[in-house]
């Protein structure tokens, strides 16, 4: 038997209904493969900054850091601001343990019909590989003359040859286990100097993989070519900001954002990496038991793949497209009326086929 230790963080809204489903999901295909999960589950959510005035406790980080990995759920609550809500527990856990992968692979399952015409199943499987810890998402920055006219609001874009050198390094090697294409986001038009530092260096590394064929779009021009010919697409590497859009508009694309996965690695392991899906808290639905678990489901199989069980997940993501593709259990973001147990006991159902 092999087995981890993961720390459990089901969050805020619709994270405390699929984080659950994922956690049975992988106890079921462990139990087959050998593999068993302890589970330390921890409240930090926006309902404990209501109460406590924090995310987490001081020693959060110390708390998680030892665990194999993070399992996070969602965060976000109207109560909270947003900026109060994910940088004091998402952004620090990412930064602190060099997190520097945002990795989301997207498909056009069977079944599951895309809103976007040229999306066809079989043909659509991309990933995009975000930068995720600098780029435009820095602490550098601030506010001057607070309610005079002038008031004024400033943030710096943080470009380092390290953290740019390190996600590209990582995309061009996926590619290459992939079919061998990558495009990066830019935008080194308009933008004149972070944007030309990342092309440079995308250019650079290039030399270093002669088997990958790498092309660079324009953001802008980049988002269209997604929606109009999306099978184009095999590795996309973008910074910070511009691998958030991407990851958002390749999920809906594939058919919404309930179903995409999220990991946050840290290649090198000096540090657990974390497992999200990309839906969020959605409030709106919290507490009604719709919400879609196939985000969170997907994830987990992210995880078995990083903990070294690649059989295991493989057989995760089989068992979700067997449901897309031979059941009409959907939930209502997929235009269905199943609820999230529904879906849950299904996959688990072919899981165990």
């Amino acid at each position: 038997m092999v087995a981890h230790r993961i720390a459990l963080i089901p969050g805020d809204g619709i994270g405390q209904e699929v984080t659950p489903a994922a956690t049975r999901v992988l106890d079921v295909v462990g139990k087959r493969h050998g593999i068993t999960f302890e589970h330390d589950e921890f409240d930090w959510s926006c309902a404990r900054y209501r109460e406590l005035g924090a995310m987490m406790p001081e020693d959060g980080l110390d708390r998680i850091r030892h665990h194999d990995a993070i399992f996070l759920g969602a965060v976000g609550h109207p109560s909270v601001p947003d900026h109060v809500s994910l940088w004091g527990l998402l952004i620090p856990i990412r930064r602190s343990f060099r997190q520097y992968v945002n990795l989301r692979p997207i498909k056009v399952f069977e079944g599951l019909e895309s809103p976007v015409r040229r999306a066809v199943a079989g043909e659509v499987d991309l990933v995009v590989v975000r930068e995720n810890v600098e780029g435009e998402y820095s602490e550098i920055g601030g506010r001057f003359n607070r309610g005079f006219p002038e008031e004024m609001a400033v943030q710096e874009a943080v470009f380092t040859r390290a953290g740019v050198t390190r996600v590209v390094d990582f995309a061009f090697s996926l590619a290459r286990q992939r079919r061998g294409g990558l495009t990066s986001a830019t935008k080194s038009n308009g933008i004149v100097h972070t944007l030309p530092f990342w092309d440079e260096l995308v250019a650079e590394r290039a030399e270093s993989f002669p088997d990958v064929s790498p092309v660079s779009e324009h953001i802008d021009a980049l988002c269209a070519k997604v929606v109009l010919d999306p099978a184009r697409f095999d590795v996309i590497v973008g910074s910070n900001l511009f691998g958030d859009i991407l990851s958002d508009l390749t999920a809906a694309v594939a058919g919404g954002i309930g179903i995409a996965p999220a990991a946050n690695l840290n290649p090198e392991r000096e540090f657990p990496s974390m497992f999200e899906p990309v839906h969020g808290s959605a409030p709106d639905i919290a507490g009604q038991g719709v919400a879609n678990p196939l985000g969170a489901i997907w994830t987990a199989a992210l995880m078995l793949d990083h903990l070294g069980h690649p059989e295991a997940a493989a057989e995760v993501e089989q068992a979700i497209a067997a449901v897309l593709a031979r059941t009409r259990v959907r939930t209502p973001d997929l235009g269905g009326t199943a609820t999230t147990e529904d879906f849950t006991s299904t996959v688990l159902e072919f899981l165990g086929s």
